[in-house]
Formats: C-alpha cells, sequence, structure tokens
C-alpha cells in the first residue's frame, strides 16, 4: 500500500497545481484589464476617435438613431492644442474619414473651427491639411470658404517641389472653379503648372493638366498659358506609350486651346509669342503635333482614338464655323497636306 500512495497523491499536486496557475493567469488577465481601462480614461479624444472602427460605429450610430455624435466638431476644436507633428496629421486625418463618412453632421461654417486647417498649411502636415480641405470642399456650403485659401494652396504648389504636395493641392484646386480674383497668383505660378505637367510623376501631370484645361477657358488667362515655355519635347506627352488617362487629358487640354485661339474674342488681337512657347509648340509652323494626333488615332483606346480625332476637327475648323457655309482653311499642320 505504501508503494500506491505516490500514485493516488500526484493527481492532485496536479490539481493544486493548475489552481495556482489559473489563479495567476487570472490575476494577470484582471491586471491587464486594469491598465487597458486606465490606459483608456487617459487616452485623449482625438486619438480615441482616430480608429477606423469608432468612425465606423458613428456613422451606424447616425443612421439608427439620427442624432448629431458631435465627433467631427470635437476633432476640430482638438486642434486649437499644441500638438506635435504626428498628432495633428492623424487627426487631420481622422477628420478627413468623418467629413466623407459623416457629411450630416459639418458644422456651420465658424471662424473658430474654419480657420485652423488653413493654419496647419504653414507646417509640416500640408498634405493632410490639404487632403482635409479637400474633403471639407466637396460640401457646397463650405466652397466659398475653402476658396478663400487659392492663393495659398497655389503658393505652395509652385514653391515647394513634392509630388505628393502637388497631387494633394492640385486635387484640392480641381475640386471647385477658380474665383477671379485669384487670377493674377495663376498667371505667376503658370511657370510651375507646366514644369508639373512635364514632371515623369504620372498623378501630378494629370491634376496639373485638368487644371490648365479649366484655365485655357478663361479668355484673360488664355494668352499667358499659349505663351509659357516649354521643353523642345513637350510633344513627347501626345506618344502613344504614354498611359491612355494622361493621353486623354493632354488630348483635352490641345483640343481647348484650339478652340480658344480660334474663337473671334482672341482673333481681334495679334499676339505674339515666344519661340519656345506652348503655341509654337503645339500649333507653330515647325510644330510635328499632326503626326502625334494622326498615330493616336489608332490607338488601343477608344476615348484616346475620339478625343484625338476632336482635336483634329478643331484644328481644321475655327470655333464659329457653325455659322458659316464651309470650314475655311485654317493655320494647322494639316493643310500643307500631312
Amino acid at each position: 500500500m505504501g508503494c500506491n500512495t505516490p500514485r493516488f497523491r500526484r493527481p492532485r499536486q496536479m490539481d493544486i497545481r493548475k489552481g495556482v496557475v489559473s489563479l495567476a493567469t487570472g490575476a494577470g488577465a484582471v491586471y491587464l484589464l486594469y491598465k487597458a481601462i486606465k490606459a483608456g480614461i487617459k487616452c485623449q479624444p482625438p486619438f480615441c476617435s482616430a480608429s477606423p472602427i469608432c468612425i465606423a460605429r458613428l456613422a451606424i450610430e447616425r443612421e439608427r438613431h439620427g442624432w448629431d455624435s458631435g465627433e467631427l466638431r470635437r476633432l476640430l476644436n482638438s486642434l486649437e492644442c499644441k500638438q506635435d507633428a504626428y498628432t495633428k496629421s492623424m487627426i487631420l486625418h481622422s477628420i478627413t474619414r468623418c467629413v466623407y463618412l459623416l457629411e450630416q453632421e459639418t458644422p456651420p461654417c465658424q471662424p473658430g473651427p474654419w480657420g485652423l486647417p488653413a493654419c496647419v498649411l504653414d507646417n509640416s502636415v500640408k498634405i493632410q491639411a490639404l487632403n482635409t480641405l479637400k474633403a471639407f470642399s466637396g460640401i457646397r456650403k463650405f466652397r466659398l470658404k475653402i476658396q478663400e485659401h487659392s492663393i495659398k494652396v497655389l503658393e505652395l504648389i509652385s514653391t515647394i517641389w513634392d509630388s505628393e504636395l502637388h497631387i494633394a493641392g492640385l486635387r484640392l484646386l480641381n475640386n471647385f472653379p477658380l474665383p477671379d480674383f485669384v487670377h493674377p497668383q495663376l498667371r505667376r505660378v503658370m511657370p510651375a503648372l507646366m514644369e508639373i505637367l512635364q514632371s515623369d510623376y504620372i498623378l501630378a501631370q494629370v491634376q496639373a493638366i485638368r487644371l490648365l484645361s479649366s484655365l485655357a477657358q478663361k479668355n484673360d488667362l488664355l494668352y499667358d498659358i499659349l505663351n509659357c515655355q516649354v521643353h523642345c519635347n513637350f510633344l513627347n506627352l501626345f506618344q502613344s506609350t504614354q498611359p491612355g488617362s494622361l493621353l486623354f487629358e493632354v488630348l483635352v487640354f490641345a483640343e481647348r486651346l484650339s478652340e480658344g485661339r480660334s474663337s473671334p474674342h482672341y482673333r481681334a488681337v495679334k499676339w505674339h509669342y515666344n519661340k519656345q512657347s506652348l503655341h509654337e509648340a503645339l500649333f507653330g509652323d515647325d510644330s510635328r503635333l499632326a503626326d502625334r494626333l494622326l498615330a493616336l488615332v489608332i490607338h488601343p483606346e477608344e476615348d484616346v482614338q475620339i478625343q484625338a480625332c476632336k482635336v483634329i476637327v478643331s484644328l481644321q475648323c475655327p470655333q464659329d464655323a457653325g455659322i458659316r457655309p464651309s470650314c475655311p482653311p485654317s493655320h494647322s499642320c494639316f493643310n500643307n497636306g500631312e
């Protein structure tokens, strides 16, 4: 019997060990839970609100109950505190997502919150601040207020050579019509916009060409665009090897320039262009634009084909051709039988 005693005691010892381990594990879990709760109490609202789960929950609650959670307002107010660049960037990112998810919750246009995103443009979180303003610009009642910052955005784009900054700033400017008081600044930054167009970063190029296409429809800016200096290889933008998205936008730009220079208002003045100007590259006597356009007529993408044909037609027929019996010959490289 004495030999069998350890056999009966061993399971009891194992039970004791399991109990001790369970007790220790439970105590550890309680301690970790205590730390989590304590950390949650100390956590600043902006960081708690930055969670995608938190923002999604707010959107669901708004749809279910139809009440204002005030989350966006709290995030805007939190920018009044002095934070480091990382903290401000995270808060701005949360504000941007809140605007897209909780559009109904947007506060009235008040001086308090509204001055803050614009002020942030002066420090190290420019790109995120531009994205935040872009989100707000999608709401009609805020566009006029955001337009007041157009000059500052143009200044950033023209003085800082950073592709991500260019994309963020140009996306913002392309999201609403630019007011007339910005036109003098646009003339000053036109060379910078043309340089971005001729860079090697596709996303920035597309945004730049969209802005230039819009500006080409302004009578008081058309000459400044056409007389802007470009690189000698500017027509490389019309090569069939370029991405279809960029080619389409470049062709739209060329069509609008062609229509603008053929309008009665523009033809009423005798303009003079420098030899390296965009006008000479596209419409000058030595331009090879015709060759590029003819090659694009058989481009694999249908949108590019159609737009290339539109440019060819606009080069042949002035804008006021509708009131004439036929399209008279115009000064273009198609007239020589090329």
